[in-house]
């Protein structure tokens, strides 16, 4: 984590959603690598959360929608080919990451408001995932980890 807030928003000042009080909000940086334990494992959080790339080979970001959809975004720095250096991940909404085949590693980065609280963190459970979205059990099973 590089930012916390200094302040908090109070729960009772908050969504329902919210079972505590909040920060303002927070940043962080991650890096992917080409090991086969680097990504990030499918999750939801309650709140939005904004992705940046800054630096590397590009990422898929897996996005799974409560109506059953999902969506394949690419973040890197070749704009013009579509691939998008900032991108929303609506709350509610089953995310997970990976460096594209082939890649070696990427610098990322995601800024939360109301903050990240590892209390809102629900990881994904790969069986009932492919349940819900079969269409894409090859990647789930890719960006779910073993003990989920």
């Amino acid at each position: 984590q590089t930012y916390r807030s200094p302040e908090t928003i109070p729960q009772a000042h908050l969504p329902a959603r919210y079972h505590s009080d909040r920060l303002y909000g927070t940043a962080i940086l991650y890096l992917l690598t080409d090991d086969p334990d680097s990504f990030s494992a499918l999750h939801k959080l309650p709140t939005d959360e904004v992705y940046h790339f800054y630096l590397g080979d590009p990422v898929e970001l897996l996005q799974l929608a409560p109506d059953g959809t999902s969506e394949h975004i690419i973040l890197g720095q070749d704009i013009l080919d579509g691939q998008r250096v900032q991108h929303m991940v609506p709350r509610g909404v089953w995310q997970g990451s990976r460096l594209v085949p082939g890649g070696r590693w990427a610098l990322l980065g995601t800024t939360m408001a109301p903050g990240y609280d590892d209390a809102d963190y629900i990881g994904g459970e790969r069986d009932a995932l492919i349940r819900q979205y079969p269409h894409e059990a090859d990647l789930i099973t890719l960006l779910t980890r073993l003990d989920s």
